[in-house]
């Protein structure tokens, strides 16, 4: 197992690398220039040329991106061409947000899509089965702007339920630590700031789950259909082995491997996909951040963003791998 996993950390590296050069290449080729869209398109051509050359753009590519690399082998992400601050700071909490809005979003997923499949295989052909597929089915065609707009309209706006936008009361901010806030304010003891955090993610969280979670209940749906077809599993419920113990821990056991790598990818798609819902929910997450980067043609901060969830990603499909050998014994990694 050991060996297994360092192999494939050690595959991770051409990957990012590769990926680094890709993207350096596709943000160069973006029409605009960095220190005109800082300055405004009145300023003069002396202060373009200075800007130019104080943010190194006036190097020929290659050099522009082995600098990069350089600043990326010493921890170094550069810094922000319209703040010019560091982008090791700036990104962590936009990569929090982020982060707790699709872990939130994926739990919502996973419970609900996993159990839905689970019965609607269990009680196949029912009213259940049918009505939770024409669900999944709606779920993965709406779109989730209009999805986001309507669930604003309806629970904010008519029903006054929940906030529309944001992470937290404006005129309660609440005090950072890790930039998670359900985790930060738990930690102070603020319970209040706590129910306020929690309602401001039940939408953007539901309206991000909708998709992964039509998604896991068809998978799930397919998978526990076919197990339950097995031999075991008839020899189970002809000992008289109570169904839901059937169904739940023999057969969803066997069927939870192509369920665990559309949950791998899903999260993975979540963390750099979520840029509508940001947008819509003014979530101030990863998305949001670099969608403003690239209107201000911030080189840097695009580059380091998207290597990072490119990290992320295939970080999480070598834990799902990983998580392979757990579920099933049978699976050795030599």
């Amino acid at each position: 197992m050991f060996t297994y996993t360092m192999r494939r950390v050690l595959s991770l590296i051409p990957v990012l690398f590769g990926m680094t050069l890709i993207v350096f290449a596709i943000i160069h080729a973006i029409p605009g220039d960095p220190a005109q869209v800082i300055l405004g398109q009145r300023a003069t051509k002396e202060a373009l040329e200075i800007l130019t050359r104080e943010l190194g753009l006036d190097q020929p590519w290659y050099i522009q991106y082995f600098d990069y690399l350089k600043g990326l082998f010493q921890g170094d992400l550069g810094n922000s061409l319209r703040t010019r601050g560091p982008i090791n700071e700036e990104i962590w909490p936009y990569l929090a947000a982020t982060a707790e809005l699709t872990l939130v979003a994926m739990i919502i997923a996973v419970v609900i899509g996993v159990n839905a499949g689970i019965i609607s295989a269990w009680f196949s052909n029912s009213w259940f089965d049918y009505v939770a597929m024409v669900l999944a089915l709606v779920g993965v065609s709406i779109p989730i702007f209009w999805l986001g707009l309507m669930a604003q309209w309806m629970f904010s706006i008519e029903l006054g339920w929940l906030p529309t936008t944001g992470r937290e009361n404006v005129r309660d901010p609440i005090t950072a630590i890790t930039n998670f806030y359900l985790i930060d304010t738990l930690l102070q003891g603020r319970f209040d700031q706590f129910q306020v955090a929690f309602r401001h993610l039940i939408l953007p969280s539901l309206a991000l789950a909708t998709i992964p979670m039509a998604i896991i209940a068809r998978m799930t749906r397919s998978s526990m259909l076919e197990v339950m077809k097995s031999d075991y599993i008839r020899t189970a419920r002809a000992k008289g082995l109570p169904m839901f113990w059937v169904v739940y821990k023999h057969s969803l056991k066997n069927a939870v491997i192509p369920v665990l790598t559309i949950i791998g990818l899903q999260t993975g798609l979540l963390l750099g996909g979520a840029i509508l819902t940001e947008t819509i929910f003014g979530w101030p997450g990863i998305g949001r951040y670099l969608y403003d980067a690239i209107g201000f043609r911030d080189y840097p901060v695009i580059q380091s963003g998207i290597l990072i969830i490119a990290a992320i990603f295939v970080l999480i499909n070598l834990l799902v791998d990983l998580l392979y050998a757990f579920v099933d014994p049978r699976i050795k990694y030599n």
